[in-house]
């Protein structure tokens, strides 16, 4: 499969923020995201990608051709960072065929360290996808969280000496 994962440039952002409305059309599935009086959704707050040195933008293409985005954030809870992936979106003619399973797995590659990924309750997709592929990429060594509103897969993926 001949697919990138490339940092978004500033440049780029007009590019992130049109699949963002593609992103946000899926997730209204699962949240209550409406359109606006124009027929788009709200802007997504992409700003801070560009500003925030603890968050990551990656635009990802298949073939030359644009495929999807990840946001990454560094989080910090009581003093303990960790990795989230903020949003990960490919578009519908590129699911089912492995490609979002080896994006994630680039991306925990990229960023080394503790990780906690979540999902929201009602999207049983998704829960089902993340589950599986850190199940995958940990060998089963990660635990899972049920809190109010979402599960979370929390594991360590550390530089290899």
């Amino acid at each position: 499969m001949n697919y990138q994962i490339k940092r978004a440039t500033l440049e780029e952002k007009e590019i992130l923020n049109n699949l963002m409305q593609f992103y946000m059309y899926d997730f209204s599935e699962y949240m209550d995201l409406h359109l606006e009086e124009n027929g788009k959704f709200n802007d997504y707050p992409l700003n801070d990608y560009w500003t925030e040195e603890s968050n990551f933008p990656y635009l990802l293409t298949l073939n030359g051709k644009n495929a999807g985005f990840v946001l990454v954030k560094i989080k910090n809870r009581d003093d303990d960072l960790y990795f989230s992936i903020a949003e990960f979106f490919i578009i519908k003619k590129y699911r089912r065929v492995g490609l979002g399973r080896l994006v994630a797995k680039d991306i925990f590659n990229i960023h080394k360290g503790q990780w906690e990924v979540y999902q929201i309750d009602n999207n049983e997709p998704a829960q089902r996808f993340w589950k599986k592929v850190i199940e995958e990429y940990t060998g089963g060594k990660f635990t899972e969280r049920i809190e109010a509103g979402r599960k979370t897969q929390v594991f360590v993926n550390r530089v290899e000496s």
